[in-house]
């Protein structure tokens, strides 16, 4: 009775011993997380719930499993994997609180300057998600370091390791060169604030919105919701816009082709007229001029102005469709022609009619054209 008696016990306690710690632990948790809304670090913090029973319970049942009795010919093998689960288990909750510290530190930050400097703001949540990723590399490295030097033979050939890590550097240094270059462009970017998460830029002819920013890649999402995944290396070594860099205000321009006898005065008044019934042109400068001619067209162009990226589009696509249906509407003579009549030939002029070497004007004989029938 009592060799079942006392592994119940010993195991059954251990877990119910956790769970009441851990039931009393989130209670305190939303207890402060509801008197303190200001901050969400308690909030964060209760995410970490599983990783805290987890470590409570390896290190409960480390320090107790002797007094089971249970496979006491296996009683090392247990030992040593309830330590390995408390390495483990250590490992995650210091991620979880590190983020959650992380993390609050941000929205505190956000809060007080999203409205003042939001270029700023993008810029330090790009610092923080790269810290964070480097942050979980780092321990995640230490809690495998700490596991494999739990085995005796990990230990003895450590020193062979050492001896020999000068050599491993360099071969390794050799073969992982574009990955160390991406991860040393991924911190350029992040502390040199050449990009940032959020800005708008075009890369390799597309337009989008920087989503992601990691150590080694860049997430760029297109208008049409498309992903674009690049290293970053390509954005130290290669020239791209940054249309979000200083100010987001832009200026953008319309191109119309019409025809010579198009009424350019009437269309500056109506340029007008659009912009102000267009809620995103942001009311600085507007221009309508005539840039080039052709033989057949000329071509009008329009400048426009905007707050940011996005509303230069809006306001660049409602003047094109709006002057072009005006000119539709009012001006139709306007519109790019083809002109199939033949040319209209000055008073007093016979085609058939040639002059000679004498001066003398003859009249040519009708000569039928060509492929004609006779």
């Amino acid at each position: 009775m009592e060799n079942i008696l006392r592994p119940l016990i010993v195991v059954g306690g251990s877990v119910l011993l956790t769970l009441v710690i851990g039931w009393a632990t989130d209670l305190l948790l939303r207890k402060a997380d509801g008197r303190h809304h200001e901050t969400p670090l308690w909030d964060l913090l209760r995410r970490a719930r599983i990783p805290y029973q987890l470590l409570l319970c390896a290190a409960l049942l480390r320090g107790s499993y002797v007094e089971a009795r249970v496979f006491p010919a296996h009683r090392g093998l247990i030992g040593h994997i309830l330590t390995l689960v408390l390495i483990g288990s250590a490992a995650w909750l210091v991620v979880r609180i590190a983020g959650a510290i992380v993390e609050t530190s941000y929205s505190s930050y956000a809060q007080a300057r999203a409205q003042r400097d939001p270029a700023r703001v993008r810029r330090v949540r790009t610092q923080v998600s790269l810290i964070m990723r480097v942050v979980s590399a780092v321990v995640g490295v230490v809690a495998v370091a700490s596991m494999l030097l739990t085995f005796k033979e990990m230990r003895t050939a450590g020193a062979s390791l050492l001896a020999s890590a000068g050599v491993l550097g360099i071969v390794a240094g050799i073969a992982a060169q574009s990955t160390l270059s991406n991860m040393f462009a991924g911190f350029q970017i992040a502390f040199g604030d050449m990009v940032r998460i959020g800005d708008t830029v075009v890369v390799d002819g597309e337009w989008g919105t920087v989503e992601e920013i990691t150590l080694t890649f860049l997430t760029v999402r297109t208008w049409d919701e498309r992903r674009i995944t690049m290293p970053v290396s390509y954005f130290t070594s290669k020239p791209f816009e940054n249309w979000s860099r200083g100010t987001p205000q832009m200026t953008g321009t319309v191109f119309w082709y019409l025809d010579h006898t198009a009424p350019v005065d009437a269309m500056r008044e109506k340029l007008r007229d659009i912009l102000r019934q267009c809620p995103a042109w942001d009311g600085r400068a507007y221009n309508l001029t005539v840039t080039d001619t052709t033989p057949n067209t000329m071509q009008v162009r329009a400048l426009v102005t905007a707050k940011d990226a996005d509303d230069i589009w809006t306001v660049r696509v409602e003047v094109r469709e709006q002057m072009i249906r005006w000119l539709t509407d009012r001006h139709p003579y306007a519109l790019p022609r083809v002109n199939t009549a033949d040319a209209a030939p000055p008073p007093g002029h016979d085609p058939l009619r040639k002059i000679s070497t004498d001066g003398a004007a003859r009249r040519l004989p009708h000569q039928p054209t060509r492929g004609a029938p006779h």
